[in-house]
C-alpha cells in the first residue's frame, strides 16, 4: 500500500536526533507554524460546516464527533467544550472514538481498523443530525464507516482530513481539507496535522456558537455559571453588557440561576419571566432580545 501523505518524511528529519536541543525545538516549532497555514485555505468549508452544525442545534438534531487515535482526541476535545462555552446541552453532543474513550495512557492502534465498530458508532444517527468525522490520513476504516453509515441514515457529514482527495471526503456533505506538510517525526499526526485539526474544529464550533447567538461582543453569553470562576466571569459579562454595577449584575445572575442571557435582561429591568419570553421570541439571540425589550418600552 502506498504511503499516505501524512507518513512522508520531512526535509528537516535527517539527523534530527543529533542536533542540539534548541535546534530540534526550532524545527518542531517551524513545522507546527507551517501546519497552521493550511487552515486558512479551508475557511469557506469551515464556514459551511459551522452552518450545518448550527442548523442541527437550532432544530432537534445532535452533533456526533468521531475519529480514531489523535484525530479522535482533537474531535472529542472540541465536543467536550461546547457545553461550557456555548451552553449546548450535553445530550445534544455525542463523542465516539475507535476502541472507546481512554481512561489511561493506553490507546491501541488496531481499533482504527474496526469498520464494524465505526458502523455501530453511527447507530441511532439520522436526519437532522450532523457527524464530524476526523482522520488525518482520510482513509481510517473506523472514521470511514462512521461517515458512510451516518450519511446512509440521512445525517449530514462534515469530514476533516489532512490529505487531498481523501476517501473520507467521498462520504461528506462538507469536506475540510487541511493538507499539512509531512511531520518532522514521520507519521506523528498528533503534531502538525493534529494542530491544524484542532484549530479548524475550534474555529468551526466557535462560528457555530456565534450563529446560535451564544456570543455577544466576543463574550460567551451562552454559559451557565456553575463554579466560582465562571460566576465571576458571568457577573463581569452582565455588568459590561447591561451597564450596571457589579452587585446589580450578581443579583440578576442569582435571579437567572446563573444563566447570563436572561441575567442581562433582568439587569436591564425585565422580570425573570419577561426575560425568558424575550429570549424565546428571539430564538436565544441576546442582541435581538435587548432590542425587542427596548422597543417594548423596557
Amino acid at each position: 500500500m502506498a504511503l499516505s501523505a501524512t507518513e512522508h518524511l520531512h526535509p528537516a528529519a535527517s539527523g534530527l536526533d543529533t542536533l542540539p536541543e534548541i535546534a530540534v525545538l526550532e524545527h518542531l516549532w517551524t513545522a507546527q507554524a507551517a501546519a497552521l497555514q493550511v487552515v486558512g485555505q479551508a475557511l469557506p468549508q469551515i464556514a459551511q460546516g459551522a452552518a450545518l452544525m448550527a442548523t442541527a442545534l437550532q432544530g432537534q438534531g445532535r452533533l456526533l464527533y468521531a475519529g480514531a487515535g489523535s484525530s479522535a482526541l482533537m474531535a472529542v476535545s472540541d465536543g467536550l467544550e461546547l457545553g461550557g462555552t456555548f451552553g449546548v446541552p450535553a445530550e445534544r453532543v455525542l463523542l465516539r472514538m475507535a476502541g472507546g474513550l481512554p481512561v489511561d495512557a493506553r490507546m491501541p492502534g488496531d481499533t482504527e481498523d474496526d469498520a464494524e465498530d465505526g458502523t455501530r458508532a453511527a447507530a441511532g444517527i439520522g436526519a437532522g443530525d450532523v457527524v464530524i468525522a476526523v482522520a488525518a490520513s482520510g482513509r481510517t476504516p473506523y472514521a470511514l464507516a462512521v461517515a458512510k453509515a451516518a450519511r446512509a441514515q440521512g445525517a449530514q457529514v462534515i469530514a476533516v482530513a489532512n490529505v487531498a482527495g481523501a476517501a473520507l471526503f467521498e462520504h461528506a456533505d462538507v469536506a475540510i481539507c487541511l493538507p499539512t506538510p509531512p511531520e518532522v517525526i514521520a507519521g506523528s499526526t498528533r503534531m502538525g496535522a493534529g494542530t491544524a485539526q484542532k484549530v479548524a474544529l475550534n474555529m468551526m464550533s466557535t462560528l457555530m456558537g456565534i450563529k446560535l447567538g451564544q456570543v455577544h461582543d466576543g463574550m460567551m453569553v451562552g454559559l451557565v455559571a456553575d463554579n466560582e470562576k465562571l460566576r465571576g466571569r458571568a457577573a463581569g459579562m452582565v455588568a459590561q453588557i447591561a451597564g450596571v454595577a457589579a452587585e446589580t449584575a450578581l443579583q440578576a445572575l442569582r435571579a437567572a440561576e446563573g444563566a447570563v442571557k436572561p441575567a442581562v435582561l433582568i439587569a436591564l429591568g425585565q422580570s425573570p419571566q419577561a426575560a425568558q419570553d424575550l429570549l424565546s421570541e428571539t430564538h436565544g439571540n441576546l442582541r435581538a432580545a435587548i432590542a425587542r425589550g427596548h422597543k417594548n418600552g423596557n
